[in-house]
């Protein structure tokens, strides 16, 4: 604000930005960027700034899953394509074609297959009767947690814009009272020189008094004599 603020503990920052004026002018961003550009150059960090957090184990939430598929990618291998045998329902081979054993394996899978696709219509049927209402349940969930964000949104850009506000409101103060000040030392100044003038002026006529009395007295010896 006003008053001169210490960042870090060595670079201090003096500025109004709402107040001061000429950041527009022609070459004064060129000039900023040149600035921090050679500071850029010149800086060289002296030590680790995350030094005081522990080293993160990237591999802590890695399933087998997630572990086997970064292995791929690291192989830069083909992903595997979908696998439908399990939908499968192959006949015996033709060397077990009067296996009744084969056959009866045939069958079982064959009806795994079928209980599972009753599993799946009963599934739908039950999403289709209740479904409607869970989804919308869940979409009036969204919609709440929605609103509630916008509210926290907007909370914050009126907590935003009133600091905005309030430092604006500080500096332009601040900056009036700078300008006033410099006023007064401008007019202080100027009286000080004026004073500085007339004090060189009248000893310059106190000199040239004494001067003219002192050759008045020796006027006045020598016609004594």
């Amino acid at each position: 604000m006003a008053g001169t603020a210490s960042v870090a503990g060595e670079v201090f920052v003096d500025a109004l930005p709402y107040f001061d004026q000429g950041y527009d002018a022609a070459g004064v961003r060129e000039a900023a960027a040149a600035l921090v550009e050679e500071e850029t150059r010149r800086y060289r960090p002296t030590k680790n700034y995350l030094s005081y957090l522990t080293t993160p184990d990237f591999s802590a939430f890695e399933t087998e899953i997630v572990r086997n598929e970064f292995e791929r990618l690291g192989a830069r291998q083909p992903m595997d394509l979908l696998s439908m045998k399990r939908y499968e329902l192959p006949a015996p081979s033709s060397g077990q074609k009067n296996d009744v054993t084969a056959w009866q394996e045939c069958v079982n899978n064959s009806m795994a297959q079928l209980e599972h696709q009753a599993v799946r219509i009963e599934n739908l049927e039950l999403m289709s009767q209740y479904g409607t209402n869970a989804w919308k349940v869940y979409n009036d969930n969204l919609a709440f947690m929605i609103e509630m964000a916008q509210k926290e949104l907007q909370k914050f850009r009126k907590q935003i814009q009133d600091l905005n506000w309030q430092r604006k409101n500080e500096q332009l103060a601040g900056g009036a009272k700078l300008r006033e000040l410099e006023s007064n030392w401008v007019s202080l100044v100027s009286k000080n020189y004026e004073i500085e003038r007339a004090i060189v002026q009248l000893e310059n006529e106190v000199a040239e008094l004494r001067q003219q009395q002192g050759d008045e007295n020796k006027e006045n010896i020598r016609q004594d004599f």
